[in-house]
């Protein structure tokens, strides 16, 4: 019953779209209709409502995440797979809410607030971290979604090989599907590219 809570908790925080709310509310900006992808995240209220937006929006969106598995960790066995489901419920919130059925994200910031959510275990947060800055300013992959899939895909496999606990590699699995999925279907036919700091162009497919 008390893991059912914190599902629940989780879906429900996720399903709140505080960037879209946010930017709406408060600064007069629908950012689904403004920007070119028409994905209620941080990015877009940044871009579209400006920094006070963008700012408060990432720090609701990383809590969201952060929240209700920090918390079931100091009350649940963090060992048994119905943990997992706790780490994916904000993600699965923000990527399908219940609210808001046909504004679903990409869940991008939401899913590093469960990473920080599992705070003493940080080699899923420092994993996630490696590879969105590696492939988002060193080795830079365009379009986004491309780097997105990758980014997940290479996190989740270096999860598996040096996070020990089942719960937690079935978690971050769940966690990149939902994520991979999103990009994907928000996948416009664009060139893939990799560039070497953003600049150098090293590789581009049509």
């Amino acid at each position: 019953m008390t893991y059912f809570i914190f599902i629940l908790l989780g879906f429900v925080l996720g399903s709140t779209l505080f960037a879209y709310w946010i930017s709406r509310l408060f600064f007069k900006t629908d950012i689904t209709k403004t920007s070119t992808d028409h994905n209620p995240g941080v990015a877009n209220a940044y871009m579209q409502a400006g920094f006070f937006a963008g700012t408060l929006s990432l720090l609701c969106e990383l809590l969201k995440g952060t929240i209700p598995v920090f918390f079931a960790g100091k009350f649940l066995d963090c060992g048994s797979l119905l943990f997992a489901l706790v780490m994916a419920a904000p993600v699965f919130g923000h990527a399908f809410p219940f609210f808001q059925k046909e504004k679903g994200g990409k869940a991008i910031a939401v899913s590093f607030g469960v990473m920080i959510g599992l705070f003493p275990e940080i080699y899923p947060l420092i994993s996630l971290i490696f590879y969105y800055i590696l492939f988002s300013l060193v080795l830079t992959l365009r379009p986004h979604s491309f780097r997105s899939v990758i980014t997940y895909g290479l996190f989740t496999l270096t999860v598996f090989v040096i996070v020990p606990q089942n719960s937690i590699r079935l978690g971050c699995f769940i966690i990149s599907a939902v994520v991979i999925y999103r990009h994907i279907i928000r996948h416009h036919d664009e060139p893939l590219q990799i560039l070497l700091f953003g600049k150098h162009l090293l590789f581009q497919k049509h």
